[in-house]
């Protein structure tokens, strides 16, 4: 569903709220977006400023509609596009581009999101703000990812409910608008920050030396897999993104 940007101020603290009200079978992402006018987006969104709030719940058409009506009846939408799909369909639901763009991008991850944390994301993406990025979100986890799987893995995010997404796209003379507002971005969120990151979602610009990649990982999960690179690969010969040597 798609609201007008100038509800990001109410909608972005209801949402926070909403969240903790949601079962393990329901999830949530909201990202404010600035899209470019292409005709392959719906009409309403061509050039569009708006807020994007994502919503997905393993159940009844019925239960998923009385999750989600708060939401609904906080402002007007633009397009509403929630609705029953089969899970092949899953890959409509952030509406991502179906095709590479060159793009710049940025991360982080909350122990919590308080309201002070909520406001200044409102303030640095909203309305009265100048950012020039294509997209800023904010994805709740929890559920299966909160739990520690019975095998250990690198990409657990257990006891981190949100992670905050951000990129912008241009040629290489927007290189330094879009770097640089990542950059305000993150340092005004970093008051927030818990540190360790989704390896996933790592950047090119993130975790680039060994101290940031193991804060990103954190100290158990870099420790065993500098371990497991040690007993397979000693030489370092599989380097590529953000490497972990040898221990």
């Amino acid at each position: 569903m798609w609201f007008a940007i100038e509800h990001v101020p109410k909608l972005m603290p209801a949402w926070r709220e909403w969240v903790e009200t949601l079962p393990e079978e329901a999830t949530t992402s909201v990202a404010v977006q600035r899209l470019p006018p292409l005709p392959d987006l719906p009409p309403p969104l061509q050039g569009a400023s708006v807020l994007h709030m994502r919503f997905t719940h393993l159940g009844t058409t019925a239960e998923g509609e009385q999750l989600f009506a708060p939401m609904r009846a906080i402002a007007p939408s633009i397009l509403d596009t929630v609705a029953e799909m089969p899970y092949t369909s899953i890959g409509t639901v952030h509406m991502d581009p179906p095709g590479p763009i060159p793009y710049w991008d940025r991360t982080m991850m909350f122990a919590d999101l308080p309201k002070e944390a909520v406001d200044e994301f409102v303030a640095l993406t909203g309305p009265d703000s100048d950012c020039p990025l294509v997209s800023v979100e904010i994805r709740h986890l929890g559920g299966a990812m909160d739990r520690e799987p019975a095998v250990p893995n690198a990409v657990s995010t257990r006891g981190l409910p949100f992670v905050t997404f951000a990129f912008g796209v241009g040629g290489p003379d927007q290189e330094d608008l879009m770097r640089g507002y990542l950059a305000k971005l993150i340092s005004g969120l970093e008051p927030w920050s818990a540190g360790r990151m989704m390896v996933n979602f790592l950047s090119a610009d993130e975790a680039t030396a060994p101290a940031q990649l193991r804060a990103a990982y954190g100290e158990e999960r870099y420790d065993r897999l500098a371990r497991v690179k040690k007993t397979y690969d000693p030489r370092n010969l599989f380097r590529m993104n953000h490497n972990i040597v040898p221990a």
